[in-house]
């Protein structure tokens, strides 16, 4: 993990493997966000096999097959498309990009694994589903900050334990470093999708994951331009409050003002509050404490809990998600729930009153 910036979080940890080599064969197709790369190495941890990557800029080729050696560089997307052997095609292209990448994916008959946001406008997601519902493929995403960070995974084992019984609020803060060298499209509004769409969507999916939740309604949703005036259409700033069907409530945060003198790209918190204890979770560092990632703060009953979950508890999702494209199964996550975090953010984004 480059501690600098989140856009090449790339954690590591030992996998089990759930298929033999040969059986679950995937391609990356777009390279904007560094996100592919984590993709790519939570997939073949579990035991997929890279075998192509395409993209319009050869630098972005190059450098991934410096991490992936084995992979080979395909000349268009269609050759990628077109090879039977390809179970999965995974994607970090442009955000109002990915939904597009996904629809011939499916249409190819390739199962999909698109970086968060997974498409940028209602009407993308409506194509989703009904390619989705047509074709039997899968659309999953990669909402890294719980599927890819032990502490969240352990987290959601204590919930599932019912180690602070039922769980009535979710308050989330993600913080970023904007850092340097973002390219053009990082400030366009209409090819990010706006920030509650953006780093939004993964505050949106946790809520609904730890609450147990279906649906729920946006209550109040705000973004703010408040430190990139010369970017017009950019947002740096962006809160969202929630009532989920179940009666849960949620609120998080959002903004690109991690300050320089932090040693990782952002102190990502989390809160859950249940009805007999509560659980903290410090991501990504212990501020000025320990540097290490994957701290949870247990609260209930039996006392008060320290836990560093580092290296212990893995990340499970990839290789359910391997085995449930190869069953035809919905371990990993349902695609119920992939719709919904994104329509919520979507949703947040379009409501929101900009702040000045």
């Amino acid at each position: 993990m480059i501690k600098a910036s989140g856009m090449y979080y790339m954690p590591e940890t030992p996998a089990e493997k759930v298929c033999d080599e040969g059986d679950f064969i995937f391609a990356a197709i777009g390279l904007d966000h560094g996100h592919i790369y984590g993709m790519s190495k939570g997939l073949i941890e579990a035991g997929g096999q890279i075998k192509w990557v395409y993209d319009p800029d050869p630098l972005k080729v190059e450098e991934f097959c410096k991490v992936f050696p084995q992979v080979k560089v395909a000349r268009s997307m269609d050759e990628v498309l077109m090879d039977s052997s390809v179970h999965l095609v995974a994607s970090a292209a442009i955000p109002f990009e990915r939904c597009n990448i996904g629809l011939k994916a499916m249409e190819a008959g390739k199962d999909y694994f698109a970086d968060k946001p997974p498409m940028t406008t209602m009407e993308q997601l409506e194509k989703a589903k009904e390619t989705v519902q047509r074709t039997k493929r899968k659309y999953m995403v990669y909402y890294g900050e719980r599927l890819h960070n032990e502490a969240s995974v352990y987290a959601g084992q204590l919930v599932q334990n019912g180690e602070i019984g039922r769980v009535l609020q979710v308050i989330g803060l993600g913080p970023h470093r904007e850092g340097k060298g973002r390219p053009a499209w990082f400030y366009e509004k209409d090819k990010f999708g706006g920030i509650l769409c953006d780093i939004g969507s993964h505050q949106i999916e946790q809520f609904l994951f730890f609450t147990g939740a279906k649906d729920a309604k946006v209550q109040a949703a705000k973004v703010a331009n408040y430190n990139h005036k010369q970017y017009p259409n950019f947002e740096d700033f962006g809160d969202v409050t929630l009532i989920a069907d179940n009666g849960a409530t949620g609120y998080f945060r959002v903004d690109w003002f991690t300050p320089d003198g932090l040693r990782t790209w952002g102190d990502g918190r989390l809160f859950i509050l249940g009805t007999e204890g509560y659980i903290e979770i410090r991501k990504y560092i212990d501020i000025s404490r320990d540097e290490n990632t994957d701290h949870v703060y247990l609260v209930n009953k039996d006392g008060e809990h320290y836990i560093n979950v580092k290296g212990k508890v893995g990340f499970p999702f990839f290789g359910e998600l391997i085995l449930d494209c190869l069953n035809r199964t919905e371990y990993a996550m349902t695609q119920e729930h992939v719709f919904k975090a994104i329509e919520l953010a979507l949703e947040a984004q379009s409501k929101a009153i900009k702040l000045e």
